[in-house]
């Protein structure tokens, strides 16, 4: 389990094989899913959980100015067997 603190405005790259079964939780602040097709997703405030598997998400970005959190739990376990 780790936590991503996400700046005003700032951007992250979802990678599959780093997020492999990847379940987010944002704890602060709001973050927008930016979809495969580079369109802007759904827009998640605080509490609110996602999958990224199979979701077609590429991207996880801050829509608003001050530091937004997710806490992302990932099998790593799981997605090491995957990709051997």
């Amino acid at each position: 389990m780790w936590t991503l603190a996400l700046r005003g405005g700032a951007r992250v790259a979802v990678v599959a094989a780093q997020w492999c079964d990847a379940f987010g939780v944002v704890t602060r602040g709001r973050v927008q899913l930016e979809l495969r097709d580079g369109e802007p997703g759904p827009v998640l405030g605080r509490d609110t959980g996602f999958w990224l598997r199979g979701t077609g998400v590429r991207a996880l970005r801050n829509p608003g100015r001050r530091t937004a959190t997710v806490r992302i739990v990932a099998p790593r376990a799981s997605c090491r067997r995957r990709s051997a």
